[in-house]
């Protein structure tokens, strides 16, 4: 039986671990206080134990302002097995809208995401970058049945995203394929607004306001202050990966078939004004 172990079990990476208990891995996974039946991160013997015992070992752990915490404390029991980590394109940093691909000199702002990535690639992982993840809970149509999803005047503004099946999907096939760097993202880069107008005709809402820039949070600005598009051709190429969902209106309509009725019923109501 191949075996996983997962540093920071967290959305996505039970993702990955879902999509590949049914394949036969037996998977097992850190957290920070080790809830839900997992190990805790700083319970060494147990994670030495289990990372002895791995075929495969994948890294969902950010790095914070010391560094990368899974190879700082286990970088030594790393070696001899198959190597993952999940990234993120923010390494890529703004393209002024331009298209990135793994050939792209690394250019991000945040200096920490940048070193945690050469040095996992460095270790010989296959390094999945990442733009943003949605699906099931947490998606456009939750933001916006809750009323708290907004628009921005952005024009040309453009973002990549990737459901989170697809991404499960994209490192169980790069588990059996070479070192380095993959992008997994959608086809179809878009406006944050695009998403948020079409999350909102699936819930037969009207679209949200708009809102200023400087009144968002230093973390959204930050968000809004990149312009890139993710291509993903290295990942259809090597690990023959398709996205099943290959745009952001293919996922939030199958989102939208499964959402429980409670989000849709939790919508507020259109104001008066806007009723049509």
């Amino acid at each position: 039986m191949s075996r996983l172990l997962i540093f920071g079990l967290g959305y996505t990476s039970r993702a990955v671990a879902a999509h590949l208990e049914p394949r036969g891995w037996r998977v097992v996974g850190t957290t920070r206080d080790g809830r839900d039946d997992s190990i805790a991160f700083a319970d060494r013997d147990r994670v030495r134990f289990e990372a002895e015992q791995a075929t495969a070992i994948l890294s969902s752990v950010p790095p914070d302002g010391d560094g990368d915490p899974v190879l700082e404390r286990y970088r030594d029991v790393l070696t001899g097995r198959t190597l993952a980590y999940l990234s993120s394109t923010g390494v890529y940093g703004d393209a002024d809208g331009g298209w990135v691909d793994e050939s792209t000199p690394i250019a991000g702002r945040r200096a920490n995401r940048n070193l945690a990535d050469a040095a996992w690639l460095a270790l010989g992982a296959r390094v999945f970058r990442l733009p943003g993840i949605y699906g099931p809970g947490r998606s456009p149509l939750e933001r916006v049945a809750a009323g708290e999803a907004h628009r921005v005047e952005q024009p040309g503004q453009v973002f990549s995203r990737v459901h989170v099946a697809d991404v499960a999907k994209g490192v169980t096939y790069g588990l059996s394929a070479p070192a380095g760097s993959y992008n997994l993202s959608d086809d179809l880069p878009a406006s944050q607004n695009d998403v948020v107008e079409y999350a909102a005709h699936l819930l037969g809402l009207e679209p949200p306001p708009f809102v200023a820039l400087e009144t968002l949070s230093p973390m959204a600005r930050a968000f809004y202050g990149e312009n890139r598009r993710v291509a993903n051709g290295k990942a259809r190429r090597v690990l023959g990966w398709r996205p099943d969902f290959p745009d952001y209106r293919f996922g939030l309509r199958a989102l939208s078939a499964t959402t429980s009725p409670a989000i849709a019923s939790s919508a507020p109501a259109p104001a008066s004004g806007d009723q049509r």
